[in-house]
């Protein structure tokens, strides 16, 4: 069974879900998602002889979820993993995140390699630091309608997200999943900052069916308290890239796994499919090429959950 406790890390209180013995497997969510978005991994690598732990990030569920806004630096996030590990009682660990949980394993190994047995990102490639700040970066791309620079205005996604949590959540999975893309054709994640972003996103009939009620009801609850804090990571991408500026050029050097949807928005952002077809060239260790999963969105673990840990097991175990 999983059990659920609180523990206190980098001076705040994270909620875990945590199941098994063995080596430590730390899995990291993204946005807008819980621990419960790995729910269907805990089972099959713990019968395969790991240590399962799932937090509720900061920001995020029954975490604490501080106000400061320069809270949620990708420095913070990655202190949080590291001070999770040393509370756990281990000195190394695996580290596995989607989404933004894919970020902070890439940080994790790149910034603490002393504390990463091994490192998988999905969805998200592994972070190369560009020439240019993010956010200002895609304002000037497209005019300020890319949605990072919707979400960096304090109060008004989280207004809007607000609103109806549960019919936000629901359009959010299923505008992001294959289901929504049967054509494959990908647009890129535009928003009218006046009608904002769930004006025009499609609110299913009948929901994918990999993502049940209940899985919308565990996701809703974990957001009873609001969608502010999971938004001041956004609201933090270019103090990050000021922030890793030292590591500017560096690579990661754990052992590494990469995998994504073919249907997926975030590799169809501007340069992201030319940086996942040099990773083998830039990755000195990548366990194998990319794993690009066929009729796949965006919520890679839950909408092919079963090759998903087939690949993490595979990597683990070698």
């Amino acid at each position: 069974m999983v059990a659920h406790r609180m523990v206190d890390v980098n001076g705040i209180r994270l909620h875990i879900a945590e199941q098994g013995e063995g080596p430590l497997v730390v899995l990291l969510h993204g946005f807008p998602e819980s621990w419960h978005s790995w729910h269907r991994q805990f089972g099959p690598l713990v019968d395969a002889g790991f240590r399962v732990v799932a937090p509720d990030q900061r920001g995020y569920g029954s975490s604490d979820h501080p106000d400061d806004v320069d809270a949620y630096t990708i420095l913070h996030l990655v202190g949080d993993v590291v001070g999770l590990i040393k509370e756990l009682g281990e000195e190394k660990a695996y580290v596995v995140g989607h989404d933004w949980g894919a970020p902070v394993a890439w940080h994790t190994a790149l910034l603490r390699p002393d504390m990463v047995l091994g490192v998988a990102g999905l969805s998200v490639p592994p972070p190369f630091r560009g020439p240019h700040r993010p956010l200002a970066m895609m304002r000037e791309l497209f005019g300020g309608r890319f949605y990072w620079n919707y979400f960096e205005r304090p109060g008004v996604a989280d207004a809007e997200f607000d609103r109806d949590t549960r019919a936000t959540l629901r359009k959010f999975f299923y505008y992001a999943s294959a289901s929504a893309s049967p054509s494959g054709e990908i647009a890129q994640p535009m928003v009218d900052p006046e009608r904002g972003w769930l004006a025009d996103m499609k609110d299913p009939e009948v929901l994918p069916e990999w993502l049940t009620e209940d899985d919308l009801d565990a996701l809703a609850e974990s957001f009873s308290g609001g969608f502010t804090g999971a938004l001041n990571w956004y609201r933090n991408l270019d103090r990050n890239w000021e922030l890793t500026a030292p590591w500017d050029n560096a690579v990661v050097t754990r052992p590494s796994l990469y995998i994504y949807g073919d249907r997926d928005l975030v590799p169809a952002f501007p340069g992201a499919r030319d940086l996942i077809e040099q990773l083998p060239a830039f990755m000195p260790n990548l366990h194998r090429k990319p794993v690009e999963l066929a009729d796949c969105g965006h919520w890679t673990q839950q909408e092919r959950p079963d090759e998903v840990n087939a690949a993490l097991i595979d990597f683990l175990t070698a």
